[in-house]
């Protein structure tokens, strides 16, 4: 994804069902079916989102299970799937653990997912925080930081131009070995996930973008600032694309109680509030709705992109 033109305020939102946090997951998703994920994503595919996200986990561990649940699909199968029923939208992994796996590996899905969607994919990437997922994996937890730098640097290579890529690191090296399909764009974005020093490092040295995770609004701007001057005193001048996720929303006075947290009210009122993020330096905003059913979500997301999103530049 480019960055929006100046004065605009692009917008996404992390899919519903594929992933079911206690944190953020409706009572109604515990039921739905694949169905309904296609029509939220068709739904959004309408209303001019510019993506759908999907998680990453392996295998939550029991004393998790009760706060995360163990729903978390799979995002290359997911994004493939909806890749297929949509026309435009783009498809992002919030975030790949890509250090659970060989970047070979990765490349491989990830490349057939952008070459089988016609350029739609952004990589995005992030360094887990379970320790059991990587332990039965045989990935050194401790060192995940370090393995995802590497990761990051050979993808690039991988899901280069090149049909026999080359990366020579410390963890990881091949050379001589073919991967077709390639990906359909020739530069895959590249989003680095997380907030902690280490993480908005990564992402103003490695990433094209910043997928920043739970930063409230009044922290941002401190953030952006030291990203950008990461880059500037390393030399790098290209674009860095940075998002930042919303409060819950709700487009309309919703007549039940959405949480205090929710922003929710006429188009104009929320466009306004919303408008706030850009002036910080965001470019792309990742927005969940508040909904008890598939019906009222698809709603909240036609309104939004009908009535809120015209007043986001």
């Amino acid at each position: 994804m480019h960055i929006p033109p100046e004065g605009r305020l692009a917008y996404g939102m992390q899919l519903p069902i594929q992933s079911q946090s206690t944190i953020y997951a409706e009572p109604w998703e515990a039921d739905a079916k694949p169905a309904d994920l296609v029509e939220i994503a068709r739904a959004a595919d309408r209303s001019g989102f510019a993506y759908l996200a999907s998680c990453d986990h392996v295998a939550i561990p029991r004393r998790l299970a009760s706060a995360m649940s163990t729903v978390w699909y799979d995002p290359v199968a997911t994004l493939a799937l909806l890749a297929g029923v949509t026309e435009r939208v783009r498809l992002l992994s919030h975030v790949a653990i890509v250090g659970l796996r060989h970047p070979l590996a990765t490349a491989k899905q990830y490349a057939t997912l952008d070459h089988l969607s016609g350029g739609r994919l952004i990589l995005g990437v992030g360094a887990g925080h379970v320790q059991e997922e990587f332990e039965v994996l045989g990935v050194d937890f401790e060192r995940r930081g370090v393995v995802l730098d590497e990761s990051i640097d050979a993808l690039r290579a991988a899901l280069g131009p090149d049909e026999f890529p080359v990366h020579h690191g410390k963890l990881y090296d091949f050379e001589g070995l073919g991967q077709l399909p390639r990906p359909a764009q020739e530069h895959v974005p590249i989003w680095v996930g997380g907030s902690s020093p280490p993480a908005v490092r990564r992402a103003a040295l490695r990433g094209d973008g910043w997928l920043p995770q739970g930063d409230p609004r009044d922290r941002l701007p401190e953030q952006i600032a030291k990203l950008r001057r990461i880059r500037q005193d390393a030399g790098i001048e290209n674009p860095v694309t940075i998002g930042a996720i919303t409060e819950p929303l709700y487009v309309g006075e919703p007549g039940w109680d959405v949480g205090r947290r929710t922003l929710h009210g006429a188009p104009e009122v929320l466009a306004e509030s919303l408008r706030a993020y850009r002036a910080m330096g965001v470019h792309q905003i990742q927005v969940r709705f508040r909904s008890r059913s598939r019906a009222e979500l698809t709603d909240q997301i036609a309104a939004f992109g009908t009535e809120v999103a015209p007043h986001l530049g």
